[in-house]
């Protein structure tokens, strides 16, 4: 990047220079962390840039999060820096000053810390203010995208939301990584306080109760323990199956569910897999999760992620022609979170060029990605992996060979073919033995349908998914 370049950043979207080399390192730091680490530790801080660009202050809210910031993130903050805008640019970490950091966020799980220690030295009226409810209020209903991936999960968790403690309870939603599961949920808990503020609402990731029960044990501080989760009104709960394996930890949750449910209280909780698929929890408890209903939000159709990309476009008050959301939604297909960081990489492409979002400008801000995906997934890729899951020879994909256990392959590597592939049906036929592209629109639409009803049949396609897309 050339060494005037800065001046180019001034002129951008109505930024100062400085917040416009910042908002480019958030950008670019959004895409290489995990969505709860940025959310923690990167989208808090707020920074002053010098006029001549030579020193970036970054202030941080208290001396805990200092110090984990500078010990984890500052050396990659400073190459970005440097690298953005093509010089060395002295970085240093300060204490925020106290009305700047009246916003509060959660104190982070000990997934997102690693082996951090516990955030003891965090003064005793912001650990306050971190408890609270966690619930992020910018995820609302109003915000959540509608599409046939996700309508029954949205319809039954408004339900949950209008009339807690009744129907459907517990709530439990299922599907893959970065489907909008945890959206959905903060939106529950943003409905419940917008109708009953003084309801006691509490969203937390699932290791986080692991940590809570491990830190009662070790306190024996059941009590407090109990007063917290035993007197809810509403329980929110991400990824229960970080529960497995964990025999005390169930057994707390277990406590925690059933005096919940006896004084009408609603949990909804979510996980990468349906109640019966989870793997070392225990039977009582899987029945538990069973006991309410369960839905599952799917990957989103081609229109629902068009809708997605210029919806979260406005969010961030750029513009995005519907052309090149068609662009990039027909080009990146596995869930909602990689639509963000391919609408994010847009974007910073756009204000660095100062250029117009278009195709071309997609297609060069995505370059990486699309290579990626051209290499991976073929026809003959999906055919081998389907063939290797459910045991039978590659050859049976193409042969003409009619029982039930080639057959019924044979027609889900058909549908993952037109999934996750450009090929036109003619294509598809072409390559499963010659057969008639209305052979290949009939197993498209049986699977498709059938997914929706099947809890077995769409957890098998998720792992199909994942393994193709690597």
């Amino acid at each position: 990047m050339s060494e005037g370049h800065h001046n180019g950043l001034a002129a951008n979207a109505g930024l100062g220079a400085g917040d416009s080399l910042w908002q480019a390192c958030i950008d670019q730091l959004a895409q290489e962390l995990p969505e709860q680490q940025f959310n923690t530790w990167i989208k808090p801080l707020v920074a002053q840039v010098s006029d001549d660009f030579s020193k970036v202050t970054i202030f941080v809210a208290n001396r805990f999060k200092l110090d984990w910031v500078r010990a984890q993130y500052s050396s990659r903050i400073s190459s970005l820096l440097e690298k953005l805008y093509g010089q060395p640019v002295q970085l240093e970490l300060a204490l925020a000053p106290r009305e700047a950091t009246a916003r509060s966020y959660s104190t982070p799980s000990t997934q997102e810390m690693g082996a951090a220690p516990e955030p003891a030295d965090i003064s005793d009226d912001s650990a306050a203010v971190a408890f609270k409810n966690r619930i992020n209020t910018a995820l609302t209903f109003d915000t959540l995208v509608e599409g046939t991936a996700n309508r029954m999960a949205r319809a039954a968790a408004m339900h949950v939301s209008t009339i807690p403690g009744h129907l459907y309870n517990p709530l439990f939603i299922y599907g893959g990584v970065g489907l909008g599961k945890t959206h959905l949920v903060h939106a529950v808990g943003n409905r419940l306080l917008a109708d009953k503020p003084g309801s006691k609402v509490l969203y937390i990731h699932a290791e986080q109760f692991v940590s809570d029960v491990v830190k009662a044990y070790q306190r024996k501080t059941f009590d407090e323990f109990k007063e917290k989760y035993h007197s809810l009104d509403l329980l929110l709960i991400d990824d229960v199956q970080f529960f497995a394996n964990k025999d005390r930890t169930q057994e707390e949750f277990f406590n925690a569910f059933e005096a919940l449910l006896a004084k009408k209280s609603h949990i909804v909780m979510t996980s990468d897999t349906y109640p019966k698929g989870l793997a070392d929890i225990h039977e009582r408890l899987v029945s538990r999760f069973d006991s309410g209903l369960t839905v599952a939000i799917e990957p989103p159709e081609l229109e629902m992620r068009v809708a997605i990309l210029i919806n979260k476009a406005k969010a961030e008050s750029a513009e995005m022609p519907e052309e090149v959301a068609f662009f990039v939604a027909k080009n990146v297909r596995s869930n909602v979170r990689e639509l963000e960081g391919a609408l994010r990489k847009i974007l910073a492409y756009s204000r660095f060029n100062q250029k117009e979002i278009s195709i071309q400008l997609a297609r060069e801000a995505l370059r990486d990605l699309l290579s990626i995906q051209n290499r991976q997934i073929s026809v003959e890729n999906i055919q081998k992996t389907v063939a290797d899951y459910y045991k039978i020879k590659v050859a049976d994909m193409y042969s003409k060979k009619r029982p039930a256990s080639i057959a019924r392959p044979r027609q889900i590597a058909m549908y993952l073919a037109k999934e996750l592939t450009q090929k036109s049906l003619p294509e598809i036929g072409e390559l499963f033995g010659g057969r008639d592209h209305t052979t290949v629109l009939h197993a498209v639409r049986k699977i498709g349908g059938e997914r929706q009803q099947m809890t077995e049949l769409n957890q098998q396609l998720h792992v199909l998914e994942q393994t193709l897309k690597g």
